[in-house]
Parts: structure tokens; C-alpha cells; sequence
């Protein structure tokens, strides 16, 4: 019993948790997979092409180094 109300009492000294991956046996990155849904989102929200997409991307990219 303790145990649980220490746990409640301090819940910002967690240990991080570690980011996993989804499929680690064949190497897919996990943040590769969220860029390309998110890429997919977009697509559909805007109605536009992938190719498109990666346009969009590049220009922010841009933008941001420009700063």
C-alpha cells in the first residue's frame, strides 16, 4: 500500500518512459512512420498530392533556417 500512494504522491519522479518502436524486428523508425502519417493527414485535410506535401515541408524548412 505504500508502495501505490508513493507512487501518487510524486508522479514527476517516474523514470522517462523509453520511446519503442512499433516493429522493432524489421527496423521501422518510429518517427519516420509519424512523419508519414502526418503526411497522409495533410494530404487529406488540404485536398492536395503528396508531392505537394513534401513542397510544403521544404518551404518551412526554408523559412525556419532563414530566421
Amino acid at each position: 500500500m505504500a508502495g501505490v500512494l508513493e507512487r501518487l504522491k510524486r508522479p514527476w519522479q517516474k523514470r522517462p518512459r523509453a520511446e519503442h518502436r512499433v516493429f522493432p524486428s524489421y527496423g521501422i523508425d518510429l518517427k519516420a512512420m509519424e512523419l508519414e502519417t502526418a503526411k497522409e493527414i495533410l494530404c487529406e485535410v488540404f485536398g492536395v498530392v503528396p508531392g505537394d506535401v513534401e513542397e510544403m515541408i521544404r518551404q518551412r524548412l526554408a523559412e525556419q533556417e532563414a530566421l
